[in-house]
């Protein structure tokens, strides 16, 4: 089965865990600039400023949010646009593309640094910092809030004190260790046998949470001839991909691709 290739001027931005939805004030801007039609829905509960949302941890609301619930908001939102939209997600959300790309609820995809789908082959790297967030002996009516010290670390990597400083209390949120339970359960499975909508992985190269290595291995999984699927590697990009001036190489580079897409010129590339 060949799935029609499906021109769209919208854009649905979808946020990942830990950050909250104004990560990508500038990317509206970019693409609204070239003619989208652009969206970035906060989660629900967190339609606040970080700095409030991180004063209402621990948050009971903000903890009770599966996997299914998000897939279900992001459908209603979707179902009330006039086209099937473009959607573009980062980290959790790059997976929330994919399984929305499997309900058939999107003209193409961009899945950036993307958790992998259930049964992928996780990496140890990943699961030793997924460990702490999903909490196997933490209650799971209080929302986790990630640290500084782990910010540092393990998102905003290879930047300077105060540019890390500056972006956790620009973004950084509580969030549901539930939602991150969840990617290990079946809510998570992608059938990777069926045709899909043309879709973009891009991964960094210095990115400790998810290793480019398990998104190239994600990428790989779409093999179904005559759908599209293609892989691009910023080598010097951590987990972050928000708030320094290099966000542009990135919104280009997929605004290229979609851009191709629309125009037809990548159908034939494998």
């Amino acid at each position: 089965m060949t799935l029609p290739l499906e021109r769209s001027r919208s854009i649905v931005f979808i946020t990942g865990t830990f950050i909250g939805n104004n990560c990508w004030d500038e990317w509206r801007e970019f693409f609204e600039s070239k003619g989208y039609r652009c969206l970035a829905p906060a989660w629900p509960f967190k339609i606040a400023p970080s700095e409030e949302l991180r004063n209402s941890h621990p948050d009971a609301a903000i903890a009770s949010t599966r996997l299914v619930d998000l897939l279900d908001y992001f459908t209603a939102i979707i179902n009330a646009l006039p086209e099937k939209p473009i959607l573009i997600g980062h980290s959790l959300g790059g997976l929330i593309v994919q399984l929305l790309l499997q309900r058939e609820l999107g003209a193409a995809g961009v899945a950036m640094h993307s958790f992998p789908p259930r049964g992928l082959g996780y990496k140890l790297s990943f699961l030793k910092n997924v460990w702490k967030t999903a909490g196997l002996f933490s209650s799971m009516s209080e929302t986790y809030m990630i640290s500084f010290e782990t910010w540092k670390y393990t998102i905003a990597n290879e930047m300077t004190f105060d540019q890390r400083k500056e972006l956790f209390y620009l973004y950084a949120i509580p969030e549901s260790r539930q939602i991150v339970r969840d990617i290990f359960r079946p809510v998570a499975k992608i059938d990777f046998s069926n045709a899909h909508p043309p879709l973009l992985f891009t991964a960094g190269g210095r990115d400790r949470l998810i290793p480019a290595a398990l998104n190239y291995r994600n990428y790989k999984k779409y093999r179904i001839r005559n759908s599209i699927a293609h892989y691009k590697e910023f080598t010097e990009r951590n987990h972050l991909v928000f708030g320094y001036p290099e966000w542009r190489e990135d919104a280009d580079f997929i605004l290229y691709w979609l851009e191709g897409i629309n125009g037809n010129a990548f159908y034939n590339i494998q």
